[in-house]
């Protein structure tokens, strides 16, 4: 028999836990909508045994790219969280007035205060959870935030990054310094790194005599579990070995183009340049296989020097869509764990799966002039928090006008219960 229309139909949570599981992982408002019909369901899709199970279900699979946080700080017209999902989904990002967004990776993003505050603080911020953490940072007095950028990162054992929720984690702050006295002056890169575990900072690591503007317009990328890259304006890349406590600079492949730092198929050292308007070409960093360093170099002619190698370009008009190439074309993004690029032109924002070429153009009329930057792709699995622990956390955006949006929910959901049904029936699930 057909379900009343007047009521939610009764079944066991297992069913009910089954039914859910089988909702695209991709499309989280179907989640939340869910959740929103009643006390009972959002109590299931909330548990942490129905996260355990979806997560084991998915664990092979990529998690999903559920949108991005960006570095603009000016244009409050343009939302902090942007979604990629075919749905309507938000997030309660932190205000972008006080909050500059500087990285986002295993589950959590990270943000700076405005220059106002003495001394500096960043924010750790649980997108799925809502959970945030401020940190302190102690800096010397010589200090300019403008020269500074930061990435956070699961400092979990063993941990595979699908459900890094509450566990610990690091943070890894870096800064030029300019000393100047009398007419001598004196350059210097800095870093440091917290650890939740212990709620402190370790011992400042210093490279003398190499100095960066380490601007947020680019965010880090994190090699294996200690490799931390950071775009410097001097036309090099910071390299933090945060397990040897040492700092090294990388010269670019070529300075003159405008890039972003990516991981390559193999998990190494990657930038993405610009070649010219239908093309883009990606570059790896190549080791030496015997330990010594040669120059930096377009191809190693043996493959036993150290050097940048063009292993891919990317033609944009054979995968942009009919008119989407137009100039400029710029690269604000890679998604870690997902390999998504974000590309922008002034057809619009697109995402380019590096895996399977897959386009697809994000919702929005988005142009250059929006002053779009520095694109977080948040990369997770998603399940609503419980209803008492709402405030002021995840929530749709289905609709600014509530009016009728029970009723649009209550149609959703039954017809989703429609479908388990039938599919029990049918021994579908």
């Amino acid at each position: 028999m057909e379900p009343s229309r007047g009521k939610l139909p009764t079944l066991p949570e297992d069913v009910i836990e089954d039914i859910f599981l089988r909702l695209p992982p991709d499309e989280p408002a179907c989640l939340l909508r869910a959740s929103l019909a009643s006390k009972k369901w959002s109590e299931v899709v909330s548990s942490r045994g129905f996260r355990d199970r979806l997560l084991a279900l998915h664990r092979t699979r990529t998690p999903p790219v559920l949108g991005v946080l960006h570095g603009n700080d000016w244009d409050n017209n343009v939302p902090r969280f942007i979604h990629t999902t075919a749905s309507p989904f938000s997030l309660a990002a932190p205000d972008y007035r006080s909050w500059r967004a500087l990285d986002c990776r295993h589950g959590r993003a990270l943000f700076l205060s405005d220059e106002g505050q003495v001394p500096p603080q960043l924010l750790v911020w649980e997108p799925i959870t809502g959970t945030q953490q401020r940190v302190p940072v102690p800096v010397p007095a010589a200090y300019r935030s403008g020269h500074s950028n930061a990435a956070v990162f699961c400092a979990a054992d063993g941990c595979d990054h699908h459900d890094c929720l509450g566990g610990p984690f690091r943070v890894a702050f870096v800064f030029g310094l300019v000393l100047r006295k009398w007419d001598l002056s004196t350059a210097s890169t800095s870093a440091r790194v917290y650890s939740s575990e212990t709620g402190t900072w370790g011992q400042r690591t210093v490279m003398h005599d190499e100095y960066g503007y380490y601007s947020s317009h680019i965010s880090s990328v994190l090699v294996g579990r200690s490799l931390l890259y950071f775009s410097s304006d001097q036309g090099t890349i910071l390299e933090y070995d945060v397990a040897r406590h040492a700092l090294a600079s990388l010269d670019l492949p070529d300075p003159e183009l405008e890039y972003n730092l990516m991981l390559t198929v193999d998990g190494g050292l990657g930038v993405i340049c610009e070649s010219y308007k239908s093309e883009l070409k990606v570059w790896s960093w190549q080791e030496a296989i015997d330990g010594s360093d040669t120059e930096s170099s377009e191809e190693a002619s043996d493959g036993a020097g150290t050097g940048w190698v063009v292993n891919r370009v990317i033609c944009l008009d054979k995968l942009l869509p009919n008119g989407a190439l137009q100039e400029p074309v710029v690269v604000l993004g890679f998604a870690e764990g997902a390999d998504v690029i974000f590309v922008l032109t002034d057809a619009g924002l697109f995402t380019i799966d590096l895996q399977s070429e897959v386009v697809r153009k994000v919702t929005g009329q988005f142009t250059i002039n929006d002053g779009l930057c520095n694109l977080l792709p948040v990369v997770s699995f998603y399940t609503p928090v419980p209803r008492r622990e709402h405030h002021g956390l995840p929530s749709s955006n289905l609709g600014e006008d509530r009016a009728g949006e029970e009723q649009k929910v209550a149609e959703q959901v039954h017809q989703l219960f429609d479908k388990g049904v039938q599919c029990f029936k049918g021994g579908g699930l």
